[in-house]
């Protein structure tokens, strides 16, 4: 998938349905994506550093890999806003483990649920892009807009992560929840 246009990706994902596959959240409950009314956020990143080790070698090259803290910090500073304009729903999603998730989620005080896709089914049932460093398989950074189920937007690539949360407000201010 590395080689697939940005405009491809966008395109092929928009109003697709996400599957019907429940995934591990950090509240101890299974989300399952497609069953959700309402509009939903889902920012998908890499990972999140874990504090004392160093990030794989040449994190820093990698396109679109670093930034995952300041997403997740913008988002959870969006939070409230976001929910005002009716997102009713907010998650974070990587490969990593619910376990490392909940760490990361305590650490940064989060006020939403991380979602693992660990086992890779639901970045599969998507092609969803991704990336392999250190033997290890990450999603790319993008964010996905959710109605009833159904990708009404797609941001990708994001490539100021710190502004992702913001891009994300203004577009659901813009284009308000039928």
């Amino acid at each position: 998938m590395s080689m697939e246009s940005d405009t491809h990706v966008v395109e092929r994902l928009t109003g697709q349905i996400v599957p019907a596959l429940p995934l591990p959240a950090t509240n101890g409950q299974s989300v399952d994506l497609s069953v959700l009314s309402g509009r939903t956020v889902v920012y998908a990143y890499p990972r999140t550093a874990e504090p004392g080790t160093p990030s794989p070698a040449g994190w820093d090259q990698i396109p679109g890999a670093k930034g995952c803290t300041p997403q997740s910090c913008s988002f959870r500073d969006h939070a409230k806003e976001l929910a005002a304009i009716g997102v009713t729903n907010l998650f974070g999603l990587s490969s990593q483990s619910t376990q490392y998730q909940q760490e990361a989620g305590e650490r940064l005080h989060l006020p939403f649920a991380l979602l693992s896709d660990a086992d890779h089914r639901f970045k599969e049932a998507m092609a969803m892009p991704d990336f392999e460093v250190e033997g290890m398989r990450l999603f790319k950074r993008l964010t996905m807009v959710l109605d009833d189920g159904k990708i009404t937007k797609v941001f990708y690539p994001v490539s100021e992560p710190a502004q992702d949360a913001d891009n994300v407000l203004k577009w659901c201010r813009d284009n308000p929840s039928a």
